[in-house]
C-alpha cells in the first residue's frame, strides 16, 4: 500500500551500538527490548486468519507479544463495554463501519507519525547491533482516499476534537483489513427448472424471475418462494437492503451535516417511499411479485433448504451455505440494478482502530497500518476469504471463482450511516418495513423513521 510505509525513517530519536567498546545502554535499546503485549479483540475471524501477519511482525520487532481473542457478536458489544469501564479494555478492537459514532469516544485516532524502536545487526568483521528510535509517518487522508476504495475514507475519517477548547480536525478513526459487499445468491436449479438462464442483471428483471419463480399452492400457502425478501423479522439484513434500494433509486439519505433527510422533499421522500415500497411488494398478497410473508422461515434458512430462489448475503454466506445443505447448486451474482440508472452496490465491513486508553498507542497503530499494507494483509485476505478494501488488490480477486462477484462491486459500494448508536436506525427500518405492510399512510411512516434515526445522531 503505497501510503503506508514500509519503514522509512524521517528522525532518528536515538541511536546506539551495541557490542565491544560500548559501555550502557540508550533510551533506543532500553525502548527496543521492553516487552510490549498487544490484546487484540475482533469478531467472527479466529487466531488462523492474522497468525502469519503477527509473526511477520514479530519477526521484525520481537519485544513484542499478541494476545488475540474471538468474541461472538452477540456477546462483543458488551464485552467492550463492560471491559472498558473496569479499565481492562484491548489495545486494538474492531468496530463495525456504521458503530465509529457510538465509540468515537474510546478511540485513540491515527496519530501523524509513530515512534518504534528498531535494532539490526551491523558489520562484517565486528558485528554491532544498532538501535534506533524511528518516527515514521502514518497514512494521510489523502493515501487513504487513493489506496483504499471510497467508502473507506468517507466512514473512517471524522471530525476530532482532543479537547473541547481544541478546534475540530479531520482525523482517521479506523483502518479495514476487507470489505464486503450485497450480492445474489439464487439457486441454479431451481431457476434451470424454470428456464431461466442467467440470474437477473436488473431489478425489473428480477421482479419477472420472482414471479416466474413463485410457487403457491390452492390454500394461498407458499410453497416456493421466489425470494427471500420483504418483511423485517425473517430477512436477514434487511436494513442493508432497503437503504441500497433508497441509494439506487437516487434518495438522499443524509446531509453534509450527517442528518437523516430522506424523508424530506418532494423528491427525497417520493424516492425513498418507492424503494421501500419495492421492497414489501415481495410481501404484499396483493401484488404481482408476492412471494414472501412473515410465516416464512428465516431467510438463510430458505434458501439453504432450497425453499426458495433468491437470497441477498454477502461473501461469509457462501460457505454457511454449503455447510447447511452442501447439495446445494449454488451461484452468486452482482447484486441487481436499476436499468440505466447510477450503479450503487452496499459495503458491510468491520475496521481496526485503537484504544484511547491503550498504553501502546503507538505500538498498536503500527501494528494496524503494517497489517493492512498491500503485500502483508493478502495472507489475511486468503485465510478469512473475504474481498480486499485495497484498489491494487482488487484485479487479483477478479480471479477468485467466489470472492470476484463481492470484490468487483467495493468501488461502487457506499454505506451511509454515521450516527451514535446504529441499532436505533436499523429498527426504524424495520418499523418502516411493518408500517408500509400494515398499511400505514406511508409519507408520515417515513418521517417516523427519519425522526428515529436522527435521535441517535
Amino acid at each position: 500500500m503505497k501510503g503506508i510505509p514500509l519503514r522509512l525513517s524521517i528522525l532518528a530519536l536515538s541511536l546506539v551500538l551495541m557490542g565491544a567498546g560500548c559501555g550502557g545502554s540508550s533510551a533506543a535499546e532500553q525502548a527496543a527490548n521492553t516487552q510490549v503485549s498487544l490484546d487484540v479483540w475482533r469478531v467472527f475471524d479466529d487466531g488462523d486468519t492474522m497468525d502469519d501477519v503477527m509473526r511477520r511482525y514479530q519477526a521484525v520487532h520481537p519485544n513484542v507479544s499478541f494476545n488475540y481473542r474471538e468474541l461472538r457478536f452477540d456477546e462483543y458489544e458488551d464485552e467492550l463495554i463492560r471491559a472498558f469501564a473496569e479499565g481492562e479494555g484491548p489495545d486494538i478492537f474492531s468496530l463495525h463501519n456504521t458503530w465509529l459514532g457510538e465509540y468515537e469516544s474510546l478511540i485513540s485516532p491515527l496519530p501523524s507519525s509513530v515512534s518504534i524502536p528498531f535494532c539490526e545487526t551491523r558489520g562484517t568483521i565486528k558485528k554491532e547491533i544498532v538501535c534506533v528510535i524511528q518516527e515514521d509517518p502514518t497514512i494521510s487522508q489523502r493515501a487513504l482516499r487513493s489506496d483504499f476504495v471510497d467508502v473507506v475514507a468517507e466512514d473512517v475519517i471524522r471530525s476530532y476534537k482532543a479537547t473541547s477548547k481544541s478546534e475540530a480536525e479531520d482525523r482517521v478513526f479506523g483502518i479495514p483489513y476487507g470489505i464486503d459487499t450485497l450480492a445474489l445468491f439464487f439457486n441454479k436449479d431451481l431457476l434451470n427448472a424454470a428456464g431461466i438462464p442467467e440470474a437477473p442483471a436488473t431489478w425489473t428483471e428480477f421482479q419477472d424471475q420472482v414471479t416466474t419463480l413463485t410457487r403457491i399452492s390452492s390454500s394461498d400457502v407458499i410453497t416456493q418462494s421466489g425470494a427471500a425478501l420483504g418483511t423485517s423479522q425473517n430477512v436477514e439484513r434487511a436494513f442493508d437492503i432497503v437503504s441500497v434500494l433508497m441509494m439506487q433509486n437516487g434518495a438522499q439519505l443524509i446531509d453534509s451535516r450527517g442528518r437523516a433527510v430522506f424523508a424530506q422533499g418532494d423528491d427525497e421522500g417520493t424516492l425513498a417511499i418507492q424503494a421501500t415500497r419495492f421492497y414489501t411488494d415481495f410481501a404484499n398478497p396483493l401484488k404481482q411479485v408476492y412471494t414472501w410473508n412473515e410465516d416464512m422461515d428465516d431467510s438463510f434458512d430458505a434458501f439453504a433448504n432450497g425453499k426458495a430462489a433468491f437470497f441477498l448475503g454477502y461473501s461469509y454466506h457462501h460457505d454457511l451455505i454449503l455447510t447447511a445443505n452442501e447439495k446445494l447448486n449454488l451461484g452468486v451474482a452482482p447484486l441487481p440494478q436499476i436499468a440505466g440508472g447510477k450503479t450503487v452496490n452496499y459495503a458491510n465491513y468491520w475496521v481496526e482502530t485503537v484504544s484511547k486508553s491503550s498504553d501502546n498507542t503507538d505500538w498498536a497503530w503500527d501494528f494496524i497500518e503494517y497489517a493492512a499494507s498491500e503485500d502483508r494483509v493478502q495472507s489475511y485476505l486468503k485465510e478469512a476469504k473475504k474481498p480486499t478494501a485495497l484498489r491494487a488488490l482488487i484485479n487479483d480477486q477478479l480471479e477468485d471463482d467466489i470472492l470476484s462477484i463481492f470484490a468487483g462491486q467495493t468501488l461502487t459500494a457506499e454505506s451511509w450511516y454515521r450516527g451514535d448508536d446504529a441499532s436505533v436506525a436499523e429498527e426504524a427500518f424495520l418499523d418502516l418495513i411493518d408500517a408500509l405492510l400494515d398499511g400505514e399512510e406511508a409519507e408520515r411512516a417515513m418521517r417516523d423513521a427519519q425522526n428515529k434515526v436522527n435521535q441517535s445522531l
